[in-house]
């Protein structure tokens, strides 16, 4: 079946968007299957960047169809705001271009409200949440009590809906929290004009995905966040509310087990994440801020959803070997080799020490790594700026080395390397 997943292979922020945008171009459709706008894309064509939260990354391409799958929550609000800016940038979006799965689950101000009350509560032991109300809108989802695209379907069963929401959220707010209530008004007044918007756009869309691989068109799915983040497979409770994992994209699309073709990790040359929770190969000081830039550029390491600057750190092979087992990746893209010109010498993580043992494997998973150790290998440098070079002969034989060794160690190709966040700076395998 000609489905491609693309899926982060650390804590998220790898770069999927630019590597999405390139695989785009040979996709019919591009589709999101799962998490909400606490994650962005970034893209970067010519002189104009695309910030995408919501709608697929490959929506840039005029010729794609753009599908939001049933494994997302929604908040309209952020979508609209994104229709907009991309039709602004003369990008044309209809509901011929994009389908929002009547099974995705809506996020409310009482999601937001009650993210940043937890949050606050969490005190100390704060899990480092964006306040996007992901947590909630997910937590309504399993309750069975959350609002479907679906029920915009109907206007005023949609708004009696939302009421008795609004309603709940507020007793939660003042009882638990000695927070402020909500003002409903305000939010049915704004939440009609949405239904209104958005409704042209809500369908079925598994049955379309489905048809369309029968008939042999490719398509390419995107998760949010990384496989770090995983709710059952992360490392736990540091993580998000979905399944940002290749297999999520399944169920977040309403496909079938045979749907999938290959799955394409894509991993930074370094690792970063955001928010709380253990951090083997964390970097400080001069080395941290070298890798991790000024914030004066798009390409830097700060959160494209939350502007937080990310934690840095050497690359840890461990994580990536355990990402390439859980998601069934079979090429990697590997993302920001430029950044690391100029470095003397480049370590990665190996092994891990547990007390006096040394592992290349995880005994319980990523969840607790708190008593690890980090054992490195150095490898060589280099001095080149990798910017300009667009193939694999044409890299300093030391980066060539240090893509082997990544290669070598987890036992899977790299497929892509991008070299500068640009469309063309990329080089293909």
């Amino acid at each position: 079946m000609p489905l491609d997943i693309v899926v982060g292979a650390q804590w998220g922020d790898e770069g999927k968007g630019r590597v999405i945008d390139l695989l785009s171009g040979r996709a019919n459709i591009v589709a999101r299957y799962s998490g909400g706008d606490n994650a962005g894309h970034t893209v970067t064509v010519g002189d104009r960047t695309f910030k995408l939260h919501l709608l697929p990354s490959g929506i840039v391409h005029p010729h794609t169809i753009g599908l939001l799958g049933n494994g997302m929550v929604i908040n309209p609000a952020t979508l609209l705001e994104e229709i907009k800016q991309v039709r602004e940038a003369g990008i044309e979006i209809n509901q011929d271009r994009i389908r929002i799965s009547h099974a995705a689950h809506l996020i409310t101000p009482g999601h937001l409200a009650l993210d940043a009350a937890r949050e606050e509560a969490r005190g100390a032991g704060k899990i480092g949440t964006t306040r996007r109300g992901i947590g909630p809108a997910y937590t309504s989802k399993v309750n069975r009590s959350g609002l479907r695209m679906e029920s915009i379907l109907d206007p005023d069963l949609f708004l009696a809906a939302l009421s008795a929401h609004i309603g709940d959220v507020n007793h939660q707010l003042e009882a638990l929290y000695g927070a402020e209530p909500l003002k409903s008004e305000e939010i049915i007044a704004a939440y009609r004009v949405y239904g209104d918007q958005l409704r042209p756009y809500i369908g079925e869309i598994g049955a379309l995905a489905a048809k369309a691989l029968a008939a042999g068109e490719k398509i390419l799915a995107e998760g949010a966040q990384g496989t770090l983040l995983d709710l059952d497979h992360g490392t736990y409770p540091y993580v998000t509310s979905s399944t940002p994992t290749a297999p999520g994209a399944l169920v977040g699309l309403g496909l079938g087990v045979g749907s999938a073709d290959q799955v394409i990790g894509v991993v930074k040359a370094f690792q970063t994440r955001v928010g709380e929770g253990p951090f083997p190969t964390e970097l400080e000081g001069e080395l941290a801020a070298r890798l991790r830039g000024t914030g004066e550029n798009e390409w830097d390491e700060f959160g494209t959803t939350t502007g937080r600057p990310r934690r840095v750190g050497w690359l840890d092979l461990i994580l990536l070997r355990y990402a390439v087992r859980i998601n069934g990746i079979s090429e990697l893209a590997l993302t920001k080799l430029d950044i690391l010109s100029g470095l003397r010498t480049i370590k990665l993580a190996t092994t891990y020490r547990i007390g006096t043992e040394i592992t290349e494997t995880l005994p319980l998973g990523p969840a607790d790594l708190a008593a690890v150790q980090a054992v490195y290998e150095e490898v060589e440098g280099w001095s080149e700026d990798l910017t300009g070079i667009r193939s694999w002969e044409g890299l300093p034989q030391a980066a060539r080395d240090y893509v082997s060794t990544i290669e070598d160690r987890v036992g899977v190709p790299v497929k892509i390397i991008s070299v500068g966040p640009e469309r063309s700076q990329v080089i293909q395998r």
